[in-house]
């Protein structure tokens, strides 16, 4: 297992990148947020990428003088060392495959420096996730540089959700469901996945919301039945936005705090910047 442990913040960066790939874009009013509280406290809010892409790995400046000023850096979930969260309990997954389905994870397994006996155990729906993103190319996504900062600058670090609560997110989903969600995967192509993720990517450069709301739906929306893309839409994003602006408001409102959500969470009307606003804050968008 301990080639496995090496990826539980990768495991974390893949659903917190599906989030990312499900929703409007925030950035018809920014994605770097200066946020000042009813009680005078000054925060900041950021929307994320999660990947390992050198695109977005850089800091700017005006991003680590923020990270600098804040007593708290808040992150959507806490990475985790403990492989049991991403495992069936009742289940394996080659009772649930065909021959040619188990050679094809066993290739993207190897192809994700995953362990194969790990892969076999994974829910299906992270398994899915994880094989639909792009080869890792390093073990530190933007989040966890992010935090890494934060850390060198000696900043109290918090999860907006627990490891445990992030990773049990979709268990509503059946195994049937979920086994949609993986077979929906493999059927896709190394250059199909390669050019949506170049797509995504350049709409996140762009800032063009109206291009990621279309891709959206081509992409996730295209690979699933409506009624599983309908679903996941509700535990991704607007139960889970719910919960962030409860557990991130009350911070903000006491101290300082760096935010850095998927940028996903960021717009709407549940959104992380409509519930800010509704709760007294003053938000000004910044440019990184």
């Amino acid at each position: 297992m301990a080639k496995f442990r090496k990826h539980g913040f990768h495991l974390i960066t893949a659903i917190l990148f599906l989030c990312f790939s499900i929703a409007a874009f925030a950035t018809e009013k920014g994605l770097f947020w200066k946020l000042e509280s009813p009680t005078g406290k000054t925060s900041y809010l950021f929307g994320t990428m999660h990947t390992d892409d050198n695109r977005v790995s850089d800091m700017t400046p005006k991003m680590l003088e923020a990270m600098k000023s804040v007593d708290t850096f808040m992150m959507e979930a806490e990475p985790t060392q403990d492989p049991s969260i991403f495992m069936m309990k009742d289940a394996s997954l080659p009772s649930l495959l065909t021959q040619a389905e188990f050679d094809q994870v066993r290739d993207l397994a190897d192809f994700h420096v995953m362990h194969l006996g790990a892969a076999m155990q994974m829910k299906p729906w992270l398994l899915a996730v994880v094989f639909d993103l792009p080869k890792p190319q390093t073990e530190f996504a933007q989040d966890n540089l992010l935090m890494t900062k934060s850390e060198d600058f000696g900043k109290e670090i918090k999860g907006l959700e627990s490891s445990v609560e992030h990773f049990s997110i979709m268990d509503a989903f059946s195994m049937d469901e979920q086994m949609v969600m993986l077979r929906a995967v493999l059927k896709r192509t190394p250059q199909q996945k390669e050019a949506d993720f170049e797509r995504l990517m350049t709409a996140y450069l762009n800032g063009d919301s109206d291009k990621v709301s279309a891709l959206d739906e081509q992409i996730t929306g295209g690979m699933l039945p409506k009624e599983i893309w309908a679903k996941m839409r509700v535990k991704l994003l607007d139960e889970r936005n719910v919960v962030m602006a409860q557990r991130a408001i009350p911070v903000a409102n006491e101290k300082p705090v760096f935010i850095a959500v998927g940028a996903s969470h960021l717009a709407g009307d549940n959104g992380l910047i409509a519930a800010f606003k509704k709760a007294g804050f003053k938000l000004s968008a910044l440019k990184k």
